[in-house]
């Protein structure tokens, strides 16, 4: 009407294909370090690399991995939630991790060793004469790896517990 426009054909607009969601589920231990892991979406397996750290409720994009896109136009997008199952018994809070350890009342008086499994391993820490019920202990980087920054860690915090002795006679 107004005059030079470019005719539009019907049909030849292109539209993204739908996003798809899922959820996954890993535990504790399998978040700590990265790894390979196999998803299957709509009949199709999708390998995707699973970085060491992440966290409960963190959602991941994985392009073009979505329906299929309309005239021609990009296929959607794959969004993965993943859900962290504790399997430890550490409790995690960001990067750190937190552990109750008990130790015998003799140890917590007279002081010795005393070996802590980690998520990475064993720890022998010495205990202190006289240490009281609830200290803590702070081992730097022996936590949580830091989500996509390799060689990063958090911290452990143990709190002993003191277990007293039981049964006891006169």
């Amino acid at each position: 009407m107004f005059g030079g426009g470019a005719a539009r054909s019907q049909g030849s607009v292109k539209y993204k294909g739908q996003d798809y969601r899922a959820e996954v589920k890993l535990n504790l231990t399998e978040a700590y370090k990265t790894h390979q892991q196999t998803f299957t979406v709509n009949g199709k397996n999708i390998r995707n690399t699973v970085q060491a750290g992440i966290e409960n409720g963190q959602e991941i994009k994985i392009k073009g991995y979505g329906g299929p896109g309309v005239n021609g136009g990009p296929n959607g997008d794959l969004f993965i939630t993943f859900t962290i199952v504790n399997n430890t018994a550490f409790t995690r809070r960001g990067n750190d991790l937190y552990l109750e350890a008990p130790i015998s009342l003799y140890k917590a008086v007279l002081g010795g060793d005393e070996t802590i499994n980690t998520l990475d391993g064993k720890v022998k820490l010495t205990i202190q004469p006289e240490t009281p019920n609830g200290t803590k202990v702070r081992l730097k980087g022996k936590g949580f790896p830091v989500y996509k920054s390799e060689g990063s860690f958090g911290d452990l915090y143990i709190t002993w517990q003191v277990e007293l002795p039981k049964n006891l006679t006169e």
